[in-house]
């Protein structure tokens, strides 16, 4: 048994602190909000982010970021991606104070805007290296509402340094929730941040009435897109066939459980950015990745053609409807279906 420190009280930060502390760790679980950290503490319940879900009442949950990591092993960052920065910021003097320097793990999906840095480069830039031991990305395909009610569930521990994913590899592993481990760490961060841009477009196209032709043509295509934009970083492409890659596409644009999905249900009922954002109390990284992918395509002169109907529909000043985005990507060029790595 060791101490973890969950760092990020919403849906999915609820659910991996009850899965750590069902194996019987000391898990102790971190938030802005007094009035949820009080619920935690008090009924054991999280109804804001997860509703009819009963937490281990070991948790501990506090609001002090200082008295949550204080001699933890392990700190898992499980916020927004534009607020990784921030965090990492606030962790590093903490850090100064460790007698054990402990492995840091985010399981959060998308990049960073502006930077177009993926987290465990914010967190490598930011965070004083002789404070912490590696950085370890925990992703694959998961619905929170899941994990918390213990049905089964795969996910990847990916690090520069196997045995860092494999010490993460050990503490999450239970009968319902199992971790492989793997040292492609950029393939697994762009496909845990790009496939949020699909789940949107599936979104849509579910909102719009398309069927399942439609969904899976979407769904085989964007997985293209992501294994371009992949490879060109430096990604490994049977990387986009594993877990975090096709597993955690699917899974994102299959379900109505995805906030991304969600939130392209709303954009085919002709809410705007700003009103989804609105609508939706959870960050839509799907939304903010499309920008950051568009950039990155731009750059690396990447064929992105689902993202790029998106950033107009999205983005511009001359938006697109997002049936004539459809239209526009149905009447392309004929083209040859390539291998996944093209």
């Amino acid at each position: 048994m060791m101490k973890i420190a969950i760092i990020g009280s919403g849906s999915w930060g609820s659910a991996l602190a009850k899965v750590l502390s069902e194996n019987k760790h000391d898990t102790v679980l971190w938030g802005r909000k007094q009035t949820i950290i009080d619920e935690i503490n008090q009924t054991h319940t999280n109804e804001k982010y997860l509703p009819n879900v009963s937490l281990p009442k070991e948790i501990k949950a506090t609001t002090s970021l200082s008295e949550a990591v204080s001699n933890a092993s392990m700190i898992i960052l499980v916020v927004p991606t534009n607020a990784m920065r921030q965090m990492a910021q606030e962790l590093n003097p903490l850090l100064e104070d460790q007698a054990q320097a402990p492995v840091i793990v985010h399981a959060s999906k998308g990049l960073e805007m502006n930077t177009q840095l993926r987290i465990s480069e914010v967190l490598t830039e930011v965070l004083n290296k002789d404070n912490y031991q590696d950085v370890v990305v925990l992703s694959g395909p998961s619905h929170a509402e899941e994990v918390a009610r213990q049905d089964v569930t795969t996910l990847t521990a990916a690090s520069d340094n196997l045995e860092a994913a494999q010490a993460v590899q050990q503490a999450f592993m239970n009968r319902y929730f199992r971790v492989y481990t793997n040292t492609d760490v950029i393939g697994v961060e762009l496909g845990g941040a790009l496939k949020n841009i699909i789940a949107v477009g599936a979104g849509i196209i579910s909102g719009l009435g398309y069927g399942d032709n439609a969904k899976a043509a979407l769904i085989t295509r964007g997985l293209a897109e992501i294994s371009r934009l992949g490879t060109a970083r430096g990604a490994d492409p049977l990387t986009f066939i594993g877990l975090s890659g096709v597993g955690d596409l699917i899974v994102t644009c299959t379900s109505p459980h995805s906030r991304n999905f969600q939130a392209g249900t709303l954009i085919a009922k002709g809410y705007s950015r700003a009103e989804v954002s609105e609508k939706m109390f959870m960050v839509v990284e799907g939304i903010l990745t499309v920008k950051v992918a568009y950039e990155l395509a731009k750059e690396y002169d990447i064929d992105m053609p689902i993202t790029e109907m998106l950033y107009l529909a999205l983005y511009t000043d001359k938006k697109i409807s997002v049936e004539d985005a459809i239209e526009s990507l149905m009447l392309r060029e004929g083209k040859q279906e390539e291998s996944l790595d093209k």
